[in-house]
């Protein structure tokens, strides 16, 4: 069973950064596409970045395109979201999913993806 568990959310000031991380656990990451989402209080759940498990081809959102980037280690079993000229739009609960894929486009609906990580708060506020 593979585990995913998020960190590096926080408090940051619009303008900043942070890096968000998507540790698995169980079984080997590389055998996944990984996708990260964010949920707003009050809106629905916003599909935001994904790489693909072969190729690593990655796929944004219009709305952070240009100041998200996602990378992944497959040899430490980690996928990395750089978040840049973070907004307070940007505020919500970011949590990384896996797929288990069928090709390397990674999907953006959720309901394709299989394995789910518990999320990591991240708040941008002057």
């Amino acid at each position: 069973q593979l585990q995913l568990v998020e960190s590096g959310g926080g408090l940051v000031q619009p303008g900043g950064s942070l890096r968000l991380s998507c540790a698995a656990s169980g079984r080997a990451l590389e055998d996944y596409a990984i996708g990260w989402f964010r949920q707003a209080p009050g809106k629905d759940r916003e599909w935001v970045s994904c790489i693909g498990a072969y190729e690593g081809v990655s796929y944004f959102a219009e709305s952070v395109k240009g100041r998200f980037t996602i990378s992944r280690d497959n040899a430490k079993d980690l996928v990395s979201l750089q978040m840049s000229s973070l907004k307070p739009e940007d505020t919500a609960l970011y949590t990384c999913a896996a797929e288990i894929p069928f090709t390397d486009v990674c999907p953006r609906s959720p309901s394709d993806y299989d394995y789910w990580g518990q999320g990591t708060q991240v708040a941008v506020s002057a």
